[in-house]
């Protein structure tokens, strides 16, 4: 970790919450995953869980799981055993400990793999130990680091399911980090944008991904069309947003030089101009195609350079192709000022 240090992190998760903390590699989401299961000491700040202060605890007296990107499995030890370790440290006698082995196998749909070693397992299989292991103690927070990373498409989307079915049921206070913005989407009640050690926004993936609070923040939750120009009055209650050869139509109370977003699905593209009263279209020329499978990102110079996503479909029906003179348009109410 070397100078890496946490700054300003103030978090309140509220009991039952899925949270996901989001950010890029190396911005410090696995350090603060492992400060508040009590591996690395808090120099200033404190740490409360259920209103308790955990700020000195040690690890093993914190009622935290923990589960991480590459499962941490004893080698040595079977899978029931694996699951059970938890238990057995805590001087729970054998029945017990293998009633609840059996009934947290079943959860995970794990029940058949109790005697494999975990050599033996699939990426999928051992991630779902690992959360039995973490679990099984019943912690009052669960601490998942990548948990989905190292598994191919097919698995990783598998097992995100589970882990929403695990809380449904569980009702687990659960702190997930990852870098990926659609399993933050796909799993969490709220979400942290994480840069650098310090928390630079929070909310709702919804708020989040419409709505960032600064160009990080929409450049890595996907946004393609981020822009900085300056704000002049415009009429009918809009402002204008001047941009390097164009004039974008805007609903804001900011003034003065600002960023904007805007979301590729939220610009239409169009052979013909589109006569409606949508207030921001622009005709420009393709410069740019890029193919993703189902959906196709074009890039449309009017000078300046709006991206929008469309299905396959659409880009054959239309006949698109780099140099195509083509008409975009999208609402004043799709552009975010920040």
């Amino acid at each position: 970790m070397d100078e890496f240090h946490l700054r300003e992190i103030d978090l309140d998760i509220t009991s039952g919450e899925y949270f996901v903390i989001l950010g890029p590699t190396g911005g410090g989401k696995t350090v603060l995953l492992e400060t508040i299961a009590g591996l690395h000491r808090l120099r200033q700040g404190r740490i409360l869980l259920d209103g308790e202060e955990i700020t000195a605890a040690p690890p093993e007296r914190r009622g935290v799981g923990f589960v991480y990107q590459d499962y941490a499995l004893f080698p040595h030890l079977n899978v029931a055993q694996n699951i059970g370790f938890g238990l057995k440290l805590r001087g729970e006698e054998r029945t017990v400990i293998q009633q609840r082995v059996d009934e947290m196998a079943r959860l995970l749909s794990i029940d058949h793999l109790l005697h494999r070693r975990p050599g033996t397992l699939s990426g999928g299989e051992q991630q779902r130990a690992a959360l039995a292991r973490a679990l099984i103690v019943e912690p009052r927070l669960l601490l998942l680091d990548e948990p989905l990373s190292a598994l191919d498409p097919s698995t990783r989307e598998g097992l995100q399911r589970e882990l929403a079915r695990l809380q449904r049921k569980l009702g687990t206070t659960t702190l997930h980090v990852t870098h990926d913005f659609e399993e933050a989407v796909a799993l969490g009640d709220r979400v942290a944008i994480l840069d650098e050690g310090r928390i630079v926004q929070v909310g709702s993936p919804e708020d989040v991904f419409r709505k960032p609070a600064s160009e990080f923040v929409a450049r890595f939750v996907g946004v393609r069309n981020v822009f900085r120009g300056d704000l002049c009055p415009g009429g009918d209650g809009y402002k204008l947003l001047v941009l390097d050869g164009a004039q974008i139509a805007v609903v804001t109370e900011l003034t003065g030089r600002v960023h904007a977003s805007i979301r590729p699905e939220d610009i239409f593209i169009f052979q013909e101009p589109l006569r409606s009263s949508v207030r921001n279209s622009f005709r420009g020329r393709i410069v740019e195609i890029t193919d993703r499978g189902m959906l196709v990102y074009v890039t449309v110079r009017v000078p300046s350079e709006f991206t929008c996503v469309i299905t396959r479909r659409s880009l054959e029906e239309m006949a698109l192709r780099k140099g195509l003179e083509i008409n975009i348009a999208f609402k004043a109410s799709a552009v975010h000022i920040f």
